[in-house]
C-alpha cells in the first residue's frame, strides 16, 4: 500500500526520538497503521546535524515552508515549539490540506481555537497527544476511552521539572534556589526555566485538558497560574507533619457556577498514589461520573516517551486519512457545533480548602484571636499545628488546615489576621486538594 509521508519540522529532542523510534519500530507500526509511514522531509537550522542524525535517505532544508508546501507530504508534524513561526507553519500546513502533528502546548493553549478552526474548515486533522504529558496517554483517554462519562475534575502533576524540584526538596529539606541549581545541573531544567517554575508551562497543558473534558474553548489567558519559586521548604516539612504532600497540580474542575482552572502548588494527602508520583514523572488523576477515579502517570517529557505520542498521532491519522471528516474523533472530544461558553470562574469565587502558616507572638490570646477573624468569616478549621518556640525564643508558628471555603473569604482573613499585632509578617496562604 502507498506509503503515508511526512515532514518533520525540527529535529531537536523530540524530532531526534520521532525519526529513531519510527524507524526502530517500523514493522510493528506497519502493522497497526497498516500501510508504511515515511519521514520524508526534515527542516532543521543546522542541515549538517540533521543530516548526521536522518542518513542519506531523507531530504533535508533550512526552510521548513518547503516541507509544509512540498505536494507529496500528508501529515506535517511540528516540534519547532513557541508560538511565533510554529503557528505560522501549522495554519499554512493546514491551508495545504495537510493533517498536522504538533507537541506545541502553548501554540495550542494559546491559538487553538484559531488552529482547530481552520482545521475543521479544511477537513484536516490536528493531532497533539505529545503536548500534555509527554508519552502519557491522556488526550486519548480524555476524547475517546472516558468519552461515555461526564468529568468532573481533572488534577495533574504535569511538568517534570517542578516535580523534581519538590521532590528532592521534601527528601533533602533543601531550599528552592539549591534545588533549581541542581535540576539545572542535571537536564531538567532549563538556563531560563521561568516557563517551569512559575507554572505557566502547567498552565498551558491545564487550559488543553480542560477544553476536552468540559467541551470549552481554549482558554489559556483565563487560567490562574502560580508557580512554587516562593515555596518554602518549612512548608513542605509542616505538610508532611500533617500528613500531605506539595505538589504543582494543574486543576480543572466541573461546578454549578463554571469551570475552575487554575495552576499552583497544592497540599494533597500523602496516602493519595499521585502523592507519591516523585522525581521528573507526571501523573494525571481524572475523576469522571461513571468510571470513577482514573489515574495516568508516566514519563512526561524526553526525546523517545515524547516520540511516542508523535507517533501514535502518526497511526491514528494514517488510520483515519481516508475517513469522512464528519465521522472522525473531533479535535476538541465535542462536535464543533456543540463547544459550551461555560464560564471560567475568577480565582475568587473557587471552593477548596487552605494551608495558612502564620509567625506569631507566642502567649494566650493569640489563637482566639485567629480563630474568631476565621469563624466570622464561616471558616471553620480542620487541623492545627502550633510548634513549640526554641530557647529563649517569644515567637512560633501556627499552622492551620481550613475545611473548604471560597477563595474570597480566605483573602479577607488573611488581611484581618495579618492586621494583628501579635503576628508578624505576612500570612502563607496554600491550597489543599484531598482529590477524593
Amino acid at each position: 500500500m502507498k506509503p503515508i509521508k511526512v515532514g518533520l519540522l525540527g529535529i531537536g529532542t523530540v524530532g531526534t526520538g520521532t525519526f529513531h523510534v519510527l524507524k526502530r519500530n517500523q514493522e510493528e507500526i506497519i502493522r497497526r497503521a497498516g500501510r508504511p509511514i515515511e519521514i520524508i522531509m526534515v527542516a532543521a537550522r543546522n542541515v549538517e546535524r540533521a543530516r548526521a542524525i536522518v542518513g542519506d535517505g531523507v531530504e533535508v532544508v533550512n526552510d521548513p515552508a518547503l516541507v509544509v508546501n512540498h505536494p507529496d507530504i500528508d501529515i506535517v508534524v511540528e516540534v519547532i515549539g513557541g508560538c511565533g513561526i510554529a503557528k505560522d507553519l501549522v495554519l499554512q500546513a493546514i491551508a495545504n490540506g495537510k493533517h498536522v502533528i504538533t507537541a506545541n502546548k502553548a501554540l495550542l493553549a494559546i491559538h487553538g481555537n484559531e488552529i482547530f478552526s481552520a482545521a475543521h474548515k479544511k477537513g484536516v486533522m490536528v493531532a497533539f497527544e505529545a503536548a500534555v504529558a509527554g508519552g502519557i496517554p491522556i488526550i486519548k483517554a480524555l476524547r475517546e476511552g472516558l468519552t461515555a462519562n461526564r468529568i468532573e475534575w481533572i488534577a495533574g502533576i504535569i511538568n517534570g521539572t517542578t516535580n523534581f524540584i519538590l521532590s528532592e526538596m521534601r527528601d533533602k529539606g533543601l531550599d528552592f534556589d539549591t534545588v533549581l541549581k541542581q535540576a539545572q545541573a542535571l537536564g531538567y531544567a532549563e538556563a531560563d526555566p521561568t516557563f517551569d517554575i512559575e507554572g505557566i508551562d502547567a498552565g498551558h497543558k491545564a487550559s488543553i485538558m480542560a477544553s476536552i473534558a468540559f467541551g470549552v474553548p481554549m482558554q489559556f489567558d483565563a487560567t490562574h497560574v502560580e508557580g512554587i519559586s516562593n515555596l518554602q521548604a518549612v512548608d513542605i516539612r509542616y505538610a508532611e507533619e500533617l500528613g500531605y504532600r506539595i505538589k504543582l497540580l494543574g486543576i480543572t474542575k466541573r461546578t454549578v457556577d463554571g469551570i475552575e482552572l487554575r495552576t499552583h502548588p497544592t497540599l494533597i494527602p500523602a496516602k493519595r498514589l499521585i502523592a507519591n508520583v516523585e522525581g521528573a514523572m507526571n501523573a494525571v488523576l481524572v475523576q469522571g461520573d461513571a468510571v470513577g477515579a482514573t489515574l495516568y502517570s508516566g514519563k512526561g517529557a524526553g526525546s523517545e516517551p515524547t516520540a511516542s505520542a508523535v507517533i501514535a498521532d502518526l497511526v491514528d491519522i494514517t488510520r483515519l486519512a481516508t475517513a469522512d471528516p464528519e465521522h472522525r474523533v473531533p479535535h476538541m472530544a465535542f462536535q464543533p457545533g456543540s463547544i459550551s461558553n461555560l464560564p471560567i470562574l475568577p480565582m475568587s469565587e473557587i471552593v477548596t480548602s487552605y494551608y495558612l502558616r502564620m509567625h506569631v507572638e507566642d502567649r494566650p490570646g493569640v489563637l482566639a484571636d485567629v480563630t474568631r477573624i476565621l469563624a466570622d468569616l464561616s471558616i471553620s478549621i480542620d487541623a492545627m499545628l502550633q510548634k513549640e518556640p526554641g530557647d529563649g525564643e517569644t515567637r512560633t508558628d501556627i499552622i492551620i488546615l481550613t475545611h473548604q471555603t471560597k477563595e474570597k473569604n480566605i483573602v479577607a482573613a488573611i488581611q484581618k489576621i495579618e492586621q494583628l499585632s501579635t503576628v508578624f509578617g505576612q500570612v502563607t496562604k496554600l491550597r489543599l486538594e484531598e482529590l477524593s
